[in-house]
């Protein structure tokens, strides 16, 4: 195995978030400002500590005013405070490589782009390291990223650019949405005629699903959510269109779940969690989805009021999506190579408890 990165720092570097007020926001002051643009950030009295604290600049000066009045173009900075993000694994298995491309096998718990907690220790973290070394086509700088996107809590192939071109027509691949690819040859799904890009991914349902396969096709949409500012992806009929299509690989009664495989033909956030729960079937120790496709509490008004050292909310009580438990591995990725057309195809080792039975034994008998 060919891996990469380096352990995490015990705190990260603290974060800056800057702003340009506009006409609409001239005039307010500086508590009214972040309060009602950044409320879910932090209550209002968390934004008075920030302040406080000497934590806001107005075009490069503290201020420590609470009242001061903004004008329009002055340039406010907030700094976040260094904190200790949650544990994350930090070593990336390099699964394919060539100039233009890597592929990674994410292991579950590590984010893949910052957001909330996760400001450092994430996939992107470890590429950015990491580009030194790597070798690109022609004269082009080393420009690693993530290419799309894998929940914290799932593991599996991961494909990431090397270059700003590779990254632009990675993009557009993505963007034209996931189909089978190449000429069909028994019966494989990702040897179909397609547009770019096939992703299965592997995952352990609960519940006896008894079609030997399912398509599911409801909408994905937003709804309000404590903890989460943009929002919680759901089943939703006023969604944006989404395709899932769910086959049976193995029924266990005696744990009460089905090992299925999932091929997506669309790229919405969480879809395969929502898309089994929809059906009745969520992932097995899924901590958010319960069925229908919603979270399994729907008190949506609760909000936890408390806030932490740098004045922010503390996490909420409830399930977020990136709370981790359930067992869901992009198990295999086949795209067309940006820079060649090339078919290429890559699969991730399975977790154990994702292997059927013949599977299991193969991988001991390799070991």
């Amino acid at each position: 195995m060919v891996a990469f990165g380096e352990p995490w720092p015990e705190f990260n570097a603290g974060i800056c978030y800057r702003d340009l007020i506009r006409r609409s926001d001239s005039g307010a002051t500086l508590i009214e400002f972040y309060s009602r643009r950044y409320k879910s950030s932090a209550p209002l009295h968390g934004w008075l500590q920030r302040i406080h604290n000497k934590q806001i600049t107005i075009d490069g000066c503290v201020v420590t005013d609470p009242d001061a009045i903004t004008r329009e173009g002055a340039e406010l900075v907030y700094h976040r405070l260094p904190w200790k993000e949650p544990d994350a694994p930090y070593l990336l298995e390099i699964l394919y490589e060539d100039n233009d491309v890597i592929a990674l096998n994410k292991p579950s718990g590590l984010q893949v782009l910052p957001g909330g907690l996760f400001q450092q220790r994430t996939v992107l973290t470890q590429l950015q390291r990491h580009a030194g070394n790597l070798e690109v086509s022609g004269c082009q700088e080393p420009h690693p990223v993530p290419a799309h996107r894998l929940g914290r809590g799932t593991s599996g192939v991961l494909l990431c650019a090397k270059t700003k071109l590779a990254k632009c027509r990675l993009a557009a691949f993505f963007a034209d949405g996931t189909s089978v690819v190449g000429v069909s040859r028994n019966n494989d799904p990702l040897q179909k005629t397609t547009r770019s890009i096939t992703k299965l991914y592997r995952a352990l349902a609960s519940g006896v699903i008894l079609e030997d396969e399912v398509v599911i096709d409801h909408p994905i949409g937003l709804v309000k959510y404590p903890g989460v500012a943009q929002g919680l992806y759901v089943a939703s009929p006023s969604g944006k269109p989404a395709l899932s299509k769910v086959t049976v690989l193995e029924r266990n009664e005696r744990s009460n779940s089905t090992l299925v495989q999932v091929e997506i033909k669309s790229g919405r956030p969480h879809q395969i969690r929502i898309h089994l729960s929809f059906i009745g079937h969520p992932l097995v120790d899924d901590p958010l989805y319960g069925t229908d496709g919603q979270p399994k509490y729907t008190d949506h008004e609760i909000i936890n009021e408390s806030f932490g050292q740098d004045g922010g909310y503390e996490r909420p009580e409830k399930p977020v999506p990136g709370d981790c438990g359930y067992h869901l591995h992009a198990h295999r990725i086949a795209f067309a190579h940006p820079a060649t057309n090339e078919i290429i195809d890559i699969i991730a080792p399975l977790p154990h408890i994702l292997r059927l039975l013949g599977e299991s034994s193969k991988a001991e008998e390799g070991m």
